[in-house]
């Protein structure tokens, strides 16, 4: 990480630090609201960093995120509650199980290419979720799970000033991961991969391994998405996990920017904030146009468009908008 650090780089990262460090103190009357947004953006970055790896990257497309998602909450909640097994194991095993399922669910699957494969991710989606609410010697229907909330070095996790801290923390882990992954001979077959395929075959790439690397990976980063979830809720049940929400992950790379690092935190960040802004529009339009959509319904028809526009405008998503926008500010002050 050092390494990244130049020179002229060191304000910025001084700046950053402090603002991490100030802002859960610097809220006031909406204090407990924002850290909630913060907090779920958080867990969002993280797993969108995995689908945009298995998606943007590898070119890979996945229907599955909610289910993996929940593969990892009901990790944590059956290791805490069953177990008694801490954090510090519990959230590293949440990732390892949902990449064993994404490997078991990935093996067949990987044959398969576009439309094909998101209908077999999808069939993983309606399978875990039939699972979810049906082996309720584990996992309770249903009703689902209630955890405690954890402690991390004495520390308990019971509030959202405290889980902001770690949740952040781990948030830009995953990033600088993530940068480092694509630094590798690794990250580079996913690319190839990407691009193509079959060009990727005939230069020596294991077409059919990397893709299967790819899903693990992804998968590993979707389950400590939906670990830390659930330790965030405190309870989960199947409701938490339905087609929606790999729906709003799908949403997130698309906006943010497929086969971009920050384009995941931009996605998260939008994703996560519009839903607010939806809400505060329905509630202005509500009285003048007398409109009947649930909000639901109503935030469904929106994500769709948005979807739509930046598919047709700006497929790079919000990660090309800010280039582009720095590159502008930089150069117009060189030219001064």
């Amino acid at each position: 990480m050092i390494g990244y650090l130049k020179s002229r780089q060191w304000p910025l990262y001084i700046i950053f630090i402090a603002i991490f460090l100030a802002f859960p103190f610097s809220l006031f009357k909406y204090t407990k609201y924002i850290l909630f947004l913060v907090n779920m953006t958080a867990i969002g970055v993280i797993g969108a960093l995995g689908l945009n790896i298995l998606t943007g990257y590898t070119g890979l497309i996945s229907l599955g995120q909610a289910a993996f998602m929940g593969v990892g909450a009901y990790t944590v909640a059956i290791l805490s509650t069953k177990v008694g097994l801490p954090l510090w194991i519990n959230l590293p095993a949440a990732g390892v199980i949902t990449t064993v399922v994404g490997i078991i669910v990935g093996t067949p699957s990987l044959r398969l290419k576009g439309f094909y494969l998101a209908m077999a991710t999808l069939a993983s989606e309606f399978l875990l979720e039939y699972v979810f609410k049906n082996w309720e010697s584990m996992t309770h229907g249903i009703p689902g799970l209630y955890i405690t909330p954890p402690k991390v070095f004495g520390i308990h996790i019971n509030n959202d000033r405290v889980f902001y801290f770690f949740a952040v923390t781990l948030a830009i882990l995953a990033v600088l991961c993530t940068r480092n992954l694509f630094r590798t001979k690794v990250g580079r077959a996913f690319i190839a991969i990407r691009d193509r395929d079959i060009a990727a075959d005939l230069i020596g790439i294991n077409v059919f391994k990397y893709k299967l690397v790819s899903f693990a990976v992804s998968s590993f980063y979707v389950g400590v998405a939906g670990g830390l979830w659930c330790y965030y809720m405190t309870i989960i049940n199947p409701e938490a996990f339905q087609l929606s929400i790999s729906i709003d992950y799908i949403a997130m790379i698309i906006v943010g920017g497929m086969g971009t690092i920050y384009g995941s935190v931009y996605g998260s960040i939008f994703v996560n904030l519009l839903p607010e802004a939806i809400q505060r529009l329905m509630e202005i339009l509500q009285p003048v146009l007398h409109m009947e959509y649930t909000f639901a319904a109503f935030k469904q028809i929106v994500f769709g468009l948005i979807i739509v526009i930046f598919l047709i405008f700006e497929p790079k998503g919000l990660s090309e908008v800010f280039s582009r926008i720095v590159k502008r500010i930089s150069s117009g002050g060189e030219r001064r």
